[in-house]
């Protein structure tokens, strides 16, 4: 495995705390090997001490076991050069090679695009000539490559990369990752649907009034504001996370349980999604926001426009709330509403999916107004579970209905740990397995719908930012966005 960017903060604190508890594991054949590839000079040995410093901070199981450590750090590598060098791929080609004959590697290779997507194109032009046929005698294994998020910054962008990778690799060797896939939440949301008969026939707009989807960050850009000016929050977790859950939510039975059926439903989701015709849509069902300055978890936070790099008058957004639906036979008329933003009060992940009222009420002439409809809500993070919402009688003599819980929780019911989506996806790379990693149908398809909701932002007068204070749930405008169809945002 190469990882390409591996001084990178990714590196510390995923990928190798992923690869150390594979290993722990024994999920890694003793054939593994790894070598980091990257502009800042440093020894192997160097480059393993960082390591173990950094799978001792992050990692789910530390402190790190000597004994396993030391086997797996001889099997660490490291190549110090700049992107464009190709001094540097040729120096990674013999490396590459001795690890094949001493270690037995068999000429597999799993590269990893650990890197901004600016250094993308320098890199898989170089990787054309390792990929070359290999006709030097050298065993020929397979090649896979792992691209990290943004997979571009629009339509046009995703598909000249799509190009440049398919200059190399074929489409079954390209894993596009989104981590939230890998997360045990988001594959449970399949098998909470298809494997339990008692939900999926009314999971449909005969019986679902309305499904919300909400994924709020607590924290602001944590230094990344070079590349959150050009990304936003539309970019960054509307385009990838929030249409993969949505499509997950939405999607119907796959044939099989395989990455070619499963995935071939999710493009059919992320294809009937209700196309804009003019701007007033855009106006109508997107909201957006920035943060000011603010409060948060008892800390002061500095607004977006007074973080290091940006630009004092950005109009990036760091708040989305939209409204979808989706032009098929089980959905058509229900609403999605998906909301994400920065420096909320809380982090949480959750995909709610409200039912339709029961169409008469025999306690009508009871202390009860009103009933409320019951919600079934799958928490993706960070207290992992299933809630489901309804309607019991308050102990007494008299009728009094409140709604109440019944609550899944993974820590409680398993018993054991969850493993880091990165493990889960590394490993199903190595495997060929890419049932959780997104196709080039899937990324065009949404990047289609984010082109569209960005071109009519443009069209628009300018938002008056920031618009919502750091610590609270986004600007007043996603509330009445939402309670002028009579409903409200869960809360959290």
């Amino acid at each position: 495995m190469v990882i390409f960017g591996a001084s990178g903060d990714l590196t510390h604190r995923k990928l190798l705390p992923a690869l150390y508890n594979l290993e722990l594991g024994r999920l890694l054949p003793p054939e593994f090997c790894v070598i980091g590839f990257a502009r800042r000079p440093k020894t192997h040995q160097q480059f393993r001490d960082e390591m173990k410093a950094a799978v001792n901070e992050f990692s789910r199981q530390k402190p790190v076991r000597d004994d396993v450590w030391r086997s797996f750090e001889q099997r660490m590598f490291y190549v110090a050069s700049t992107f464009e060098d190709a001094r540097g791929y040729t120096e990674l080609l013999e490396l590459m090679r001795k690890n094949d004959r001493e270690i037995g590697t068999c000429g597999n290779r799993l590269y990893y695009l650990s890197t901004p997507p600016s250094e993308h194109g320098a890199i898989v032009q170089q990787l054309r000539e390792l990929e070359h046929p290999r006709t030097d005698g050298h065993k020929r294994g397979w090649s896979h490559i792992i691209v990290e998020k943004p997979f571009g910054h629009d339509l046009k962008s995703a598909q000249d990369l799509n190009d440049l990778l398919h200059g190399v690799f074929d489409e079954r060797q390209i894993f596009r990752i989104d981590h939230y896939l890998g997360k045990e939440t988001v594959q449970n949301i399949l098998v909470f649907r298809f494997a339990n008969g008692i939900f999926e026939p009314i999971w449909n707009r005969d019986h679902v009034d309305h499904v919300q989807i909400t994924v709020a960050e607590s924290v602001g850009v944590e230094g990344r504001a070079g590349y959150y000016e050009q990304a936003g929050t539309i970019r960054d977790m509307v385009a990838n996370h929030m249409l993969q859950l949505l499509a997950l939510t939405a999607m119907e039975p796959p044939s099989a349980f395989d990455a070619t059926s499963v995935r071939d439903e999710k493009v059919k989701v992320l294809r009937a999604i209700h196309p804009w015709q003019h701007r007033e849509e855009g106006r109508d069902f997107t909201i957006r926001g920035q943060y000011g300055r603010g409060w948060v978890g008892g800390q002061p936070m500095p607004g977006y426009r007074d973080e290091p790099g940006v630009d004092p008058g950005s109009l990036t957004d760091t708040y989305v709330a939209m409204k979808l639906y989706l032009d098929n036979w089980r959905w058509a008329g229900v609403p999605f509403y998906l909301r994400t933003g920065k420096a909320l009060p809380k982090r949480v992940t959750e995909i709610a999916v409200t039912f339709k009222r029961a169409p008469f009420s025999m306690f009508r002439q009871t202390q009860t107004t009103a009933l409320e409809p019951n919600v079934l809500a799958m928490r993706i993070q960070p207290d992992e579970g299933i809630v489901l919402k309804f309607g019991a009688k308050v102990p007494g003599p008299d009728i009094a209905i409140r709604s109440v819980n019944m609550d899944f929780l993974y820590g409680a019911s398993f018993d054991v740990a969850v493993a880091d989506a990165y493990e889960r996806l590394i490993l199903d790379c190595m495997l060929g397995e890419s049932t959780l990693f997104t196709r080039e149908d899937e990324v065009q398809a949404q990047w289609g719908l984010i082109d569209n909701i960005i071109d009519s932002w443009k069209q628009q007068a300018p938002p008056k930012f920031p618009n919502y204070a750091a610590g609270t749930w986004g600007p007043e405008q996603a509330n009445r966005f939402i309670e002028r169809d009579g409903r409200s945002w869960r809360k959290l």
